[in-house]
């Protein structure tokens, strides 16, 4: 049982972009203080004489949103690191989450002295960038802009997980209602014997009634969108949903600020610590009692090249909104 729990740990961290196993955190300058109030939990990040100043939620929390907590904190802005997976009371796997929990700590943080209520941003990664482009179309008057590491442009059900349920649930809801989504078969070896984790986003890509009901309508977005991608990305196809996103804005004649950064030789790690120039090549991952090697993608000076700029147009985007 251990043992499977730390292969359930490993995928979600994996797919749901805290990455706590790469980030090494110091903290040299802005403590974080303990919030649990109103639902939710969260490290906040802020420092003393801050006032009326732009917020940053990083959804799914971990050692990945404590190091944007502090980062941002040191300029003068906040940072609001929120785990809703593993945690005390918390559920262990993304299945049928409800938005009212970020709901509750968004309408929580726009009565902190330290907020701009006009000024709070969304950023995750992997399905943490999923739900932090759901959240911002879900919460238009609350939500004044996203951040998105590789991102997803549709929804997907919890069975894109192989630890979640079998039965296809909705990974999102709200109020008891389903976020639409794309419905997924647990993913499995090919003949060859091998994972092949694009062909098996690709093919969910490929079910258009589908994906026409559980895209996420971008578009309905009130506030800048800054999306950050690898090209070799060879977990899921971050560059090409991506693209689909930039498509959709300009379909629907967006009228905030969107950019679609992609980067060369970087694969799908790109969101971990910034600063650190360690890295994972590849991982595993155990499937009906078999192990299966895969690759994250991307080359150690492209994902450190792509982390670099893509911290620097964060803290651009924040001090511009």
């Amino acid at each position: 049982m251990k043992k499977k729990m730390i292969m359930i740990v490993g995928i979600v961290a994996l797919f749901m972009g805290g990455y706590f196993v790469l980030d090494n955190m110091l903290y040299t300058g802005v403590r974080p203080e303990a919030i649990e109030t109103n639902g939710f939990r969260a490290n906040f990040y802020a420092q003393d004489d801050t006032s009326n100043e732009t917020t940053l939620i990083l959804i799914g929390g971990g050692q990945w949103g404590d190091y944007w907590g502090h980062e941002v904190a040191q300029r003068g802005m906040v940072g609001l690191s929120l785990p809703y997976l593993g945690k005390k009371e918390l559920p262990i796997l993304p299945e049928e989450i409800d938005l009212v929990y970020f709901e509750n700590a968004i309408t929580w943080l726009r009565e902190q002295p330290e907020v701009n209520p006009d000024k709070i941003v969304v950023m995750g990664a992997s399905r943490n960038a999923e739900l932090a482009l759901i959240l911002a179309t879900s919460f238009t008057e609350t939500v004044s802009g996203v951040i998105a590491y590789a991102p997803s442009s549709v929804s997907w059900s919890n069975t894109v997980l192989p630890y979640n349920s079998n039965k296809i649930k909705a990974s999102w809801t709200y109020k008891g209602s389903d976020i639409a989504y794309v419905p997924m078969d647990k993913i499995a070896a090919n003949a060859q014997g091998d994972i092949d984790f694009l062909s098996y986003w690709r093919s969910g890509l490929a079910k258009k009634d589908f994906v026409e009901k559980a895209s996420i309508k971008v578009e309905n977005i009130k506030g800048p969108i800054l999306l950050f991608s690898g090209k070799d990305d060879l977990v899921w196809p971050s560059s090409e949903m991506a693209n689909s996103i930039e498509n959709r804005l300009e379909e629907e004649q967006f009228e905030y600020d969107f950019e679609n950064i992609k980067y060369d030789e970087a694969g799908h790690l790109i969101s971990t610590n910034p600063d650190d120039r360690s890295r994972m090549e590849s991982g595993s991952i155990t499937i009906d009692d078999k192990e299966y090697a895969y690759t994250f993608g991307g080359t150690a000076d492209g994902d450190y090249s792509a982390k670099q700029d893509a911290k620097n147009r964060v803290i651009t985007f924040l001090t511009k909104l």
